[in-house]
């Protein structure tokens, strides 16, 4: 897709939203269960069913899915399609790109050890390689926009309300 595609696509879009801005609220949804042994949480994804558990340094063995890493696997998802967007809205050619994000929570926080420690992944990087031919304020101005047009990074700002409620 090039960017007058791009704009072909999105345009109606954007001027639906202009005229109703209410169409513009998007829901999304996740769900799971637990469903597996262990201290365990089975979450549905698009390709399957991932079975996240404790990370080992909050007592897992290691042999499900972190979700710490999975929250990075979504940032770096969001940041990555929003960039190419970007980047295909702006003309800038991209012949490859690589990316990764990285984080880190301290166990002590989450295991109630000390309570000065912070809960939560922690100085969250998402850095992307570029094979391109673009000038550096060219990749500056991309990694500006894909940061502000991330939704899944934006919402890193403000922690989810969280309730635990009987079936109704």
């Amino acid at each position: 897709m090039d960017a007058k595609e791009l704009r072909a696509v999105q345009a109606p879009l954007k001027e639906q939203y202009r005229q109703d801005p209410g169409t513009a609220r998007t829901p999304l949804r996740a769900v799971g269960r637990i469903g597996s042994p262990g201290v365990t949480f089975d979450v549905e994804q698009f390709s399957g069913v991932s079975r996240a558990g404790l990370h080992r340094a909050t007592g897992g063995d290691g042999s499900d899915a972190c979700s710490g890493d999975m929250l990075l696997e979504a940032v770096l998802a969001c940041a990555g399609v929003t960039l190419h967007s970007v980047a295909t809205a702006s003309g800038v050619h991209l012949r490859s790109v690589d990316g990764r994000a990285e984080g880190f929570f301290d166990a002590r926080g989450t295991l109630g050890v000390d309570r000065e420690a912070p809960i939560g992944v922690q100085q969250v990087t998402v850095v992307f390689t570029v094979d391109t031919d673009a000038e550096d304020d060219a990749l500056a101005r991309l990694a500006n926009l894909t940061e502000r047009y991330c939704v899944v990074g934006r919402s890193l700002a403000e922690p989810p309300s969280i309730v635990v409620q009987r079936p109704r």
